[in-house]
């Protein structure tokens, strides 16, 4: 009989070799240049986590019009390109994988943050109920601009110029962002999507712009350096559907027939940054619920802590966990979790934006293995 897995064992997924099964997921932290350029302690960020066998950036706009929250990065100008070179570098001489997320925040943005104050767009002129960080603070969601059908291919070719950009960089591959109610999300599920057109209605139809942006990518880069992120359970931003399990069932069947690198699923109980405390639905969709429908490699987030964890890839839940507050607050995450070690708490009020305090100065263990 072989060995139990363990957190700490290496794992392939796709053409990524993992070090462990540990994995920093993307994080906004707000922290990058005007011109969408990453900030000058992205590179020391990213390396300090490097013990992690994966990192996956924050989400990476591919365009202008695709930014919802300030001082975010992108992946559409050259001089983008070559100010990610310094830290993939720098992440692989630490001896880590890194890929980024890449983001278009549809209706989730802000006229304030648009190329020309123009309204953000989605797939229907339906808003979101509540507050979203604008140019110069907290302020209301707007109503989005539907897009026009002969738009949206204009939008799967960015994400395919992003992804080659990615590329271009030294990322080992890239991860579609198609949860927590950003664009493709948006697309995906009946709450934000009344259209009419070929990208609306049928389950078929709303999965489109999903499978047309990863078929982009994979043109770009190859299906084994592709990921995709889906939050089938989550409420943020106002998502939900009225079938979720023939949705996502239908997306599960989609992604295994373009063997990607990897799926990572958000958890239920996770809505943004912040964990529900409510009563989990009886139609909650998780890991053990994809693993038996996806063949698939599966990075779960979300909830993990140390025991958990461990118990999700012995149990061969997962292939590998994301820790998404624990990796702010523990650059040294792995070797923490590896002996055991007390975790450093995170601090709320650095999260978004602001200089190194919060984001490069957390302390590292003094534990000894």
């Amino acid at each position: 009989m072989p060995d139990r897995l363990s957190l700490f064992d290496p794992v392939r997924l796709g053409a990524l070799s993992l070090s462990n099964r540990i994995v920093m997921p993307p994080l906004t932290r707000s922290r990058a240049l005007p011109d969408g350029r990453p900030g000058p302690f992205a590179a020391e960020y990213y390396v300090q986590r490097a013990s992690a066998g994966l990192i996956v950036t924050e989400g990476t706009a591919i365009s202008p019009e695709a930014i919802g929250n300030p001082d975010i990065p992108g992946l559409w100008t050259d001089a983008q390109v070559q100010a990610w070179k310094p830290v993939t570098d720098a992440v692989h001489d630490a001896g880590s994988a890194i890929v980024t997320q890449l983001w278009h925040t549809g209706r989730a943005s802000h006229p304030s943050l648009q190329p020309g104050g123009k309204d953000p767009v989605g797939p229907s002129p339906i808003g979101i109920d509540g507050w979203t960080f604008a140019r110069d603070g907290r302020t209301p969601h707007v109503t989005p601009r539907a897009l026009e059908t002969e738009e949206i291919p204009a939008i799967v070719a960015q994400y395919g110029t992003a992804a080659r950009n990615a590329a271009a960089a030294g990322f080992d591959g890239v991860e579609l962002h198609a949860a927590n109610g950003y664009l493709i999300d948006q697309f995906l599920q009946d709450s934000a999507n009344r259209r009419t057109d070929r990208y609306g209605g049928s389950v078929e139809n709303r999965a489109r712009l999903l499978l047309e942006a990863l078929d982009a990518l994979i043109d770009a880069v190859g299906a084994d350096r592709v990921g995709v992120r889906l939050s089938p359970s989550s409420t943020f931003q106002d998502m939900h559907d009225s079938d979720p399990v023939a949705l996502f069932t239908y997306v599960l069947d989609a992604l295994a027939q373009r063997d990607l690198a990897y799926l990572h699923l958000v958890e239920p109980g996770i809505v943004g940054d912040d964990s529900e405390t409510g009563r989990r639905p009886a139609d909650s969709i998780d890991s053990a619920w994809v693993r038996k429908r996806y063949p698939g490699r599966l990075i779960a987030a979300g909830g993990y802590d140390r025991e958990r964890a461990l118990r999700a890839v012995e149990s061969g839940t997962v292939d590998a966990v994301a820790f998404g507050r624990a990796f702010i607050a523990n650059p040294d995450l792995p070797t923490r979790l590896a002996q055991g070690a007390e975790l450093n708490e995170a601090d709320r009020s650095t999260f978004y934006g602001g200089d190194e305090r919060g984001y490069v100065d957390y302390p590292f263990s003094t534990a000894t293995a």
